[in-house]
């Protein structure tokens, strides 16, 4: 895998290239060598157009890679507006097993590449923010973002 750290109104992130499509967005910094991919370009570029309120669906190639039930929520949250929220339980049930909230919850969490595979939209049944990978401020920070161009 290739990868390379840029800054973002969010802090520090990290673009993976597998293969050509991306495989990795992450919030921290990265060690070690870095090399920038066309793919990881276009892909920093349009997370920078979708900062900017300018972008709200991405057209980079993705390698998604998890277990068949992390996959199958994965490709659910892909299928979330942008500037819209639901609830685990909502996936679940969208998923056809509608006990299975705690799991999706794990399959969030487990998501490798943020904001584009959007797990910071899955909100609690009650509206309260809960768990994300880059800690609830930048889970704010998102779904603020949204909300304030989705008009």
């Amino acid at each position: 895998m290739k990868k390379y750290n840029y800054q973002t109104p969010v802090g520090m992130i990290w673009i993976g290239d597998y293969d050509g499509k991306i495989s990795n967005i992450s919030f921290s910094e990265i060690e070690g060598e870095k090399i920038e991919t066309p793919v990881i370009k276009k892909m920093y570029a349009q997370l920078c157009e979708y900062f900017e309120g300018k972008r709200k669906i991405f057209d980079v190639p993705l390698h998604i890679d998890g277990t068949s039930f992390q996959v199958k929520v994965w490709q659910e949250l892909l299928k979330i507006p942008y500037g819209k929220t639901v609830s685990y339980k909502d996936i679940a049930a969208k998923i056809g097993n509608s006990n299975a909230s705690r799991a999706v919850g794990m399959a969030n969490n487990r998501n490798k590449i943020a904001i584009v595979i959007p797990c910071h939209r899955v909100i609690a049944s009650n509206g309260d923010l809960t768990g994300y990978a880059g800690g609830l401020d930048i889970k704010k920070y998102l779904i603020e973002l949204e909300n304030k161009y989705s008009l």
